[in-house]
Formats: C-alpha cells, sequence, structure tokens
C-alpha cells in the first residue's frame, strides 16, 4: 500500500522533519530520518500528545523515544 506523507509546515528541506499520513481511520507520525519507526494512532489520541506537546517544556520536547 501506497501511503502519502505529508511534511510539517514548521519542517525545514532538510531530511530532520515529522510526517503525518492517513490510512483508513489512524493517523501515522513519523520522523523523516526514521520512516520505519510509525506511531499509530486516532485522531483524540494523536490530537491530545499534539496539545501536551505544545504545552510542554521545551526540555521535554527534546526527549528521543
Amino acid at each position: 500500500m501506497d501511503i502519502e506523507w505529508l511534511k510539517s509546515s514548521f519542517s525545514t528541506d532538510t531530511d530532520n522533519c515529522v510526517e503525518l499520513a492517513r490510512v483508513e481511520a489512524s493517523l501515522l507520525l513519523r520522523e523523516s530520518d526514521a520512516p520505519d519507526t510509525q506511531l499509530d494512532s486516532r485522531a483524540p489520541q494523536l490530537s491530545s500528545l499534539l496539545r501536551f506537546l505544545k504545552a510542554a517544556d521545551d526540555d521535554i520536547c527534546q526527549l528521543r523515544i
């Protein structure tokens, strides 16, 4: 299955960016420098994660999972 990935508007032209795709009822999130690692989520859960990250301290946003 071909997945159409959308790059974050905050990303630069480098390979270090966040990408999002929709597959049926799921939303997929990945970093372009690790394309085989994907977070599979539903819209409410991903929305909660994004709200948390926006509200989080810069130190938390620098964590690598």
